[in-house]
């Protein structure tokens, strides 16, 4: 194993709302594996993010019909993580121009990314957004948790960009991310992706 030597020997960022944790190409939890998580909230020592790269089979469609016009293709469900999947998470793409500050009914991430309240209904942010994901659940880490994951070199964290948030089926988000970064990470960029066998 390497992920710790190749992270840790980087400079690093401090986890924050609107970054992405990025999983060490070695990393053997299924659930982890080539994973890029946008942290969404830190609260009282908590970290909470969803993951941008596990896409279900389950249709918007049929679940937040009302929600389809505003939903980014490909229009899945999303699996954020193992975390209160019995709810969902929406995140924005936002249209160029939108001051996310002075929307009640969006948290700003990161430039032109956004928390949906979901609460407010479709009708009000059709007209602010470009695109959105719906995500079932989330990662949720206690107090100094994702601090030692960190440190064990499982994570790299790195700034979200806009199109992490509603890029296309057809694309690896976390070599996408990979290939961005300081060297060497773009030479892991195709690292293949852990399969479990017992599975």
């Amino acid at each position: 194993m390497y992920a710790d030597r190749l992270f840790n020997a980087l400079e690093r960022n401090d986890p924050a709302p609107g970054q992405l944790l990025v999983a060490a190409p070695d990393v053997l939890a299924p659930h982890y594996n080539r994973s890029v998580i946008l942290i969404t909230e830190q609260h009282a020592g908590h970290t909470y993010g969803v993951d941008l790269t596990k896409r279900s089979e389950v249709a918007v469609f049929n679940v937040m019909p009302e929600w389809l016009p505003v939903v980014a293709k490909p229009q899945a469900l999303y699996i954020g993580g193992p975390h209160n999947q019995q709810a969902a998470i929406g995140v924005a793409l936002t249209k160029q121009g939108v001051d996310i500050e002075k929307q009640p009914a969006l948290s700003r991430l990161a430039p032109r990314v956004a928390l949906v309240d979901l609460r407010v209904g479709p009708d009000a942010v059709t007209e602010l957004v470009e695109g959105m994901r719906f995500f079932a659940g989330h990662f949720e880490w206690g107090p100094g948790e994702l601090d030692e994951e960190i440190d064990r070199g499982e994570w790299y964290v790195a700034p979200a960009l806009p199109q992490d948030v509603v890029s296309s089926g057809s694309t690896d988000t976390w070599s996408d991310v990979m290939r961005r970064q300081a060297m060497p990470l773009p030479l892991f960029a195709t690292f293949p992706r852990y399969i479990d066998e017992d599975n």
